[in-house]
């Protein structure tokens, strides 16, 4: 028997993946939801095998809320965006279905998923992840997850983000947040007329600069408004130099 879920805003379209599911006799629905919070409990609670989920959704997005999973399970995508559903296809989702779609085509998906799921099939859910954070030009906000908590943080909290082995903590005037993303990741798709990366461990918000001392001939070090200090390399000295035009 396959575990389910039914992960989707539209309760029209979670109505109708039920009604394409309504005698297949080896398939459950554990449970549905709304929003990619409920999702995230969801799948760490119930250890679905298999899961539908929408990719435009509000508060996280189906990416999102993938990156808050610790065992993800097979995904069959659906979305009205091809853009988005190509790239999850490329990553080696399950599947992916563009809305609308038929019961031909679900029941294609299905299939496919159910033969993943007999096989013990590798779950390729951390490369769509990967995948979908390269396809992203520019970020407009972090999601994190905060214990047992979802947390959106906007770029305009941060103050600055340094580099934690394979994480980083991202502080802001809440707190600080720790996420499992590169460094080089954030430089390249961080505004880079509001972030500067000052140190190979350290980015930096400018609108939070108060001001730059020299350390030594090689390196300098940055005062933010709230008191904390920020080193500098010589490239890193002269990005902000670029950016800041002094």
């Amino acid at each position: 028997m396959i575990k389910a879920l039914i992960i989707d805003d539209e309760p029209l379209a979670r109505d109708i993946i039920k009604s394409y599911l309504k005698d297949n006799i080896d398939l459950k629905v554990l449970a549905e939801c709304s929003n990619g919070f409920e999702g995230v409990k969801a799948i760490n609670d119930l250890k679905p095998d298999l899961v539908f989920l929408d990719i435009q959704m509000p508060k996280i997005n189906g990416f999102e809320m993938l990156e808050m999973i610790d065992e993800p399970p097979h995904i069959i995508f659906s979305t009205a965006f091809d853009n988005f559903a190509l790239k999850a296809f490329e990553a080696n989702a399950a599947d992916y279905l563009l809305k609308p779609y038929s019961k031909e085509r679900f029941l294609e998906a299905l299939e496919k998923a159910t033969q993943k799921i007999n096989s013990n099939a590798p779950i390729a859910t951390q490369k769509i992840i990967k995948d979908h954070q390269e396809s992203v030009e520019i970020l407009d906000r972090i999601v994190v997850r905060f214990g047992n908590k979802i947390h959106i943080i906007g770029l305009e909290t941060i103050r600055y983000i340094q580099a934690q082995d394979d994480y980083v903590d991202i502080y802001t005037h809440e707190g600080k947040y720790l996420k499992q993303i590169t460094m080089k990741y954030l430089e390249a798709h961080l505004p880079t007329d509001k972030f500067v990366r000052t140190h190979r461990s350290f980015i930096v918000n400018i609108e939070f600069i108060d001001k730059i001392e020299v350390y030594d001939k090689e390196s300098y070090v940055l005062h933010l408004k709230e008191g904390q200090k920020i080193s500098v390399s010589r490239s890193g000295y002269s990005r902000l130099k670029e950016v800041l035009s002094f």
